[in-house]
């Protein structure tokens, strides 16, 4: 604990000067185009929530109205749903007569939210623990997708409870499974007539051609707690026999699945996000070392030109030369700070100075862009 207290307090000691812009952290390399901590990597764009928890950047699919769902959802067909909205959710009956209920918009990689209810008095039709509220939150659509599991869940598994009334079912068929694939981790569902809660984070498998780069992964809270730990499928949704992943597009439908059950649906929304394998820039796993390079470059370009005179021998000119160089060690910008460099050396300034220089200058040694011979004795003036 004593060593822990240390660290901390020197982390908290560093100087406010070590923070401000210009050369501090990793400098960039052929896999990242920014250094670490560094100031003119793009900042995030702001995103707010509102009071009905709802992201502002996020597509309402449905908001309770029937307005909502028309225009958001139809068959499989692309025809009208004939699903029921009533009393803020769209719900299916028994029978299979209502059909899938799919997004007429596309999607691929997402965060999705998505609540849903079974009746108070659900029961198992025909016995059958798969006709106990069966339904299905299928990622990029049934054809080409990956399915969530819903089912009514809470009366499950007899030989863990112990009472009759529990139906027996098989785990990777149960709510929060990814079906016939990987059970949920633990079982949070409430008991049927309460609303249940589904928050996904989607990726897509990745291909190059007929070659699987990465086979894309599901992470699910399930009424608050994480049920599928950023699972990577390991296939498509199928039923008994296990179906290979296979390339397919990059987007599909969000679709709802009517297994012949009750089952409402309420408060859904979704926001695309980008694939962690879009990242050409800034990864150790997936950045292109051209685009790099050319992010790099354009950086360098901006900062030489905020240098009133890159020529000058001062202090503050080899910094802000020394942070160019760190981007893009070549042509003009390597000339004019090797010559700056060498013109303070020759006239360095007072002991103060000349440290906050070779603070700088220690991150280039450590980039392996200058050797630590280049740095300024201190204390030789």
């Amino acid at each position: 604990m004593k060593t822990k207290n240390l660290i901390v307090a020197a982390s908290i000691a560093l100087p406010a000067a070590a923070f401000s812009a210009g050369l501090y952290g990793d400098i960039p390399d052929a896999n990242h185009a920014w250094a670490v901590h560094d100031e003119n990597r793009p900042k995030p764009s702001r995103v707010t929530v509102g009071e009905n928890g709802v992201p502002s950047d996020a597509i309402v699919l449905f908001d309770g109205t029937k307005e909502s769902f028309e225009r958001n959802w139809c068959d499989g067909s692309e025809g009208p749903s004939k699903w029921i909205v009533e009393d803020g959710a769209f719900s299916c009956g028994e029978g299979f007569k209502f059909g899938e209920c799919r997004t007429r918009e596309e999607f691929g990689d997402c965060q999705l939210h998505i609540e849903y209810r079974h009746p108070a008095d659900t029961k198992s039709i025909g016995g059958n623990a798969q006709m106990r509220g069966n339904s299905g939150v299928f990622l990029m659509g049934p054809k080409y997708g990956y399915e969530v599991q819903v089912l009514e869940s809470y009366f499950t598994c007899r030989e863990l409870e112990g009472r009759p009334e529990f139906v027996q079912n098989y785990a990777d068929g149960q709510a929060g499974s990814i079906y016939a694939e990987n059970p949920p981790l633990v079982n949070p569902q409430r008991r049927p007539g309460e609303w249940q809660v589904y928050d996904i984070v989607f990726h897509q498998p990745v291909w190059k051609g007929d070659q699987l780069t990465h086979p894309g992964s599901i992470t699910v809270f399930f009424n608050g707690v994480l049920v599928q730990d950023h699972w990577e499928m390991e296939g498509q949704t199928t039923h008994c026999r296990r179906r290979p992943l296979a390339p397919h597009p990059a987007k599909g439908p969000l679709s709802l699945q009517d297994h012949g059950c009750s089952v409402s649906f309420r408060n859904v929304w979704i926001r695309p996000i980008a694939s962690r394998w879009d990242n050409l820039t800034h990864s150790n796993m997936s950045a292109d070392p051209e685009k790099v390079m050319a992010e790099r470059r354009a950086t360098a370009a901006k900062l030489y030109a905020k240098i009133a005179d890159p020529k000058s021998a001062t202090a503050e000119t080899v910094k802000a030369l020394g942070e160019v160089v760190s981007y893009a060690d070549e042509g003009v910008y390597a000339a004019d700070f090797r010559n700056a460099l060498e013109a303070y050396r020759a006239k360095p300034g007072d002991a103060n100075e000349v440290k906050s220089v070779n603070r700088a200058l220690d991150v280039l040694v450590r980039g392996k862009v200058i050797p630590e011979s280049a740095k300024i004795a201190e204390g030789a003036k």
